[in-house]
C-alpha cells in the first residue's frame, strides 16, 4: 500500500483492548493514530488537530458516537472528515437506534465488530482514496464474509439464484 503523506486517523472507541487493535493495525499500515475513549475526549482531540479520518464507535459512556458525530456535522471545518463507523451493536436494542440515525443521516459507512484487521485498513484506504490490496487469502476471506451478511437475510429464491450462480461458474 502505498499512502504518500501518512494520514492520521482518530480512533474512538471505550474499549482500551479494542482501540489499541485497531491504533494497531492502521501503524502496521503506515498511518499516524490519535485514539479516544468516548466522544467528548473525541471532539477536544479534532478541535485541537483535525484528523484526515474518524474511526467511531457508536455506543459509550459520556458522550456516545452518535453525539460526537451530531457536533462534527455543526463545523464546516469538521464536517468534512470521513468517519467509519465500526460497532458491536448495529442490531442490538443497546445500539440500533443510534446506528439507524447515523446510517440516515451519517456516513452510511460501517463495519461490524468483530473486524479483521485487513478489512478495517481497506476500508480506511477506501473512504481517503488510498489504493490498498490484502493479501489474496484475506480478499476471499472479506468475500466470503460479504456473501454471508448477504444471503443472512436473503428469502430461498435469492439464495437459490446465488447457488445456481456459483454452480455455474463451477462448472
Amino acid at each position: 500500500m502505498n499512502i504518500g503523506q501518512p494520514k492520521r486517523i482518530l480512533v474512538v472507541d471505550d474499549e482500551p483492548d479494542i482501540r489499541e487493535y485497531l491504533k494497531s493495525a492502521l501503524v502496521d499500515a503506515g498511518f499516524l493514530v490519535d485514539v479516544a475513549a468516548d466522544g467528548q475526549e473525541a471532539l477536544e482531540t479534532v478541535w485541537r488537530d483535525p484528523p484526515d479520518l474518524i474511526s467511531l464507535d457508536l455506543v459509550m459512556p459520556r458522550h456516545s458516537g452518535i453525539k460526537f458525530y451530531q457536533a462534527i456535522q455543526k463545523d464546516k471545518a469538521f464536517s468534512r472528515i470521513p468517519v467509519l463507523v465500526v460497532t458491536g451493536h448495529a442490531r442490538d436494542d443497546l445500539g440500533r437506534a443510534d446506528f439507524e440515525e447515523m446510517m440516515m443521516s451519517g456516513p452510511g459507512v460501517y463495519l461490524e465488530k468483530p473486524v479483521h484487521p485487513d478489512t478495517y485498513v481497506a476500508a480506511v484506504c477506501r473512504l481517503l482514496g488510498i489504493e490498498s490490496q490484502g493479501p489474496p487469502e484475506t480478499q476471499a476471506e472479506d468475500l466470503r464474509r460479504e456473501l454471508s451478511r448477504a444471503l443472512s437475510g436473503a428469502d430461498r429464491d435469492a439464495m437459490q439464484r446465488a447457488l445456481d450462480a456459483l454452480r455455474k461458474k463451477e462448472r
